[in-house]
């Protein structure tokens, strides 16, 4: 029998100790900080990091959604608009790549990732710019019904590049849902509406990958023993830095694992 935690633990337990901690720091989804990390990093298959990731965010989204649902933030309306999307779209993506050969599969899924983390990135940059766009055009408001019909198409957007590559349920989802919902969500609103439907999302879709043989789960209690007080950590503030500085760093950190993604 082993020890609890050995010697080649450390280094996941670390990561997940520096994801964490700036997952808390500025809000930033796990997933796009993560997944490169464990392809790039630690060499671990494309598709056993993105199921892995999935259940690692799952578990640190439901101690947030927790926390958000008892002080009334979530449009749980909303929630169930985009689920009612994305919750389908993953399930099919995990099937469909489980279809296919694992000699496909694998690259398909780091150059989608190379793709979202450039999207992700060019959303942290120009966040500002998208939210005020929103709020000044939101012909969507006007039409109940175009509304839900781009809630719903946004949350199959959502649901096939979560369930392929863990990234955007974070920063594309709050620029999406402020764009369609820019007088109905307050800032504190939106993150909480998007973590909320981030949970079940990275939960079903972390599942169906789990199904298929996609996940490592010591790796998992690595990731969240490191996590776990790393968010902590800087959602109380120990770790202090400019917002802006951090978007920035992160936006750059991004753009870099986007080159060796897309081999650029």
């Amino acid at each position: 029998m082993g020890t609890l935690l050995n010697v080649a633990d450390v280094p996941y337990v670390v990561a997940g100790f520096l994801v964490g901690g700036l997952v808390g720091l500025t809000g930033i989804g796990g997933g796009s900080l993560m997944t490169p990390v464990l392809v790039f990093l630690f060499g671990l298959s494309p598709s056993v990091a993105v199921g892995t990731d999935l259940l690692f965010a799952a578990a640190t989204k439901a101690v947030a959604t927790l926390v958000h649902g008892s002080t009334r933030r979530i449009d749980w309306p909303i929630v169930w608009k985009l689920a009612a999307g994305s919750l389908p779209a993953a399930i099919a993506v995990v099937i469909s790549l489980h279809g296919s050969a694992r000699t496909h599969v694998d690259p398909l899924i780091v150059h989608a990732l190379g793709v979202m983390l450039f999207l992700t990135a060019m959303g942290l940059v120009f966040r500002e710019r998208l939210i005020r766009f929103g709020t000044r055009v939101n012909p969507a408001e006007a039409y109940p019904r175009t509304q839900l019909a781009l809630t719903v198409a946004t949350g199959v957007l959502l649901g096939t590049a979560v369930s392929l590559t863990s990234v955007g349920a974070g920063a594309l989802g709050t620029v999406a849902l402020f764009c369609l919902y820019p007088r109905r969500l307050t800032p504190v609103r939106l993150v909480a509406t998007d973590i909320a439907h981030a949970l079940p999302l990275t939960l079903v879709a972390g599942l169906a990958h789990a199904a298929v043989g996609d996940v490592n789960y010591r790796l998992l209690v690595d990731l969240l023993a490191g996590s776990i007080p790393g968010i902590l950590l800087g959602t109380w503030g120990v770790v202090r830095a400019p917002g802006a500085w951090v978007r920035w760093a992160v936006a750059v950190l991004l753009l870099i694992s986007c080159g060796r993604a897309l081999g650029i």
